[in-house]
């Protein structure tokens, strides 16, 4: 892992996640575990709205948390309900926290590889619906990471396990002084659920 990223690693270790969030991530580390208890592969896509901020942030801190840890076979996408574009701020956040980012395309809706380790491949990131001919058609779990989405979206076909776990949206923060520590706060809270979720997994 890249040494920045390590650096930001130490951060997240420090992060407690309350008891109330415990509960609410229990549900993907009882996915993730029969899963590994069966060996049979782990997808995990992160859906939001419209795939720009917070569900790229959950596919790439749970990509990068599987590796930590190595838990095998683990693969982690994001979609939308509509697709937009990878919010530029979110590129720029994981950028200082550590990741090597290439933009691939240069377009409305760039493609992106976010790599956190010289040897690894990369996450591709870029704004999709959720049932994106790139995420995978069934037997993944859907990971609700904004109400609206949640809440606008009931089917979410090929799911094999439907699982809401929400945080507030940075963009609420966009233009106004606030907006570099709150983006940074919100990759840090979701690093260190996802840090969570995965130190709990026995190999």
């Amino acid at each position: 892992m890249y040494s920045k990223l390590l650096q930001t690693l130490e951060k997240i270790t420090d992060i407690s996640v309350s008891n109330e969030r415990k509960e609410v991530l229990q549900s993907l580390i009882d996915f993730i575990q029969n899963k590994v208890n069966s060996k049979d592969e782990i997808r995990l896509n992160f859906i939001c709205t419209h795939n720009s901020r917070r569900s790229h942030l959950g596919q790439i801190w749970a990509q990068t948390m599987a590796f930590h840890f190595g838990i095998p076979n683990v693969y982690s996408y994001s979609g939308g309900t509509e697709a937009t574009a990878m919010f530029s701020k979110i590129v720029e956040t994981l950028t200082h926290q550590g990741f090597n980012i290439e933009k691939l395309s240069e377009s409305t809706n760039p493609v992106y590889a976010v790599k956190f380790d010289s040897s690894e491949a990369a996450v591709i990131g870029f704004s999709k619906k959720y049932d994106d001919t790139f995420n995978p058609e069934k037997g993944f779990a859907a990971i609700m990471t904004c109400s609206q989405a949640d809440g606008g979206c009931p089917f979410i076909a090929g799911a094999e396990k439907r699982i809401p776990i929400t945080y507030e949206d940075p963009k609420a923060f966009d233009g106004t002084e606030l907006m570099n520590a709150k983006y940074e706060e919100r990759s840090l809270e979701i690093a260190s659920e996802m840090y969570y979720v995965f130190s709990q997994i026995k190999k």
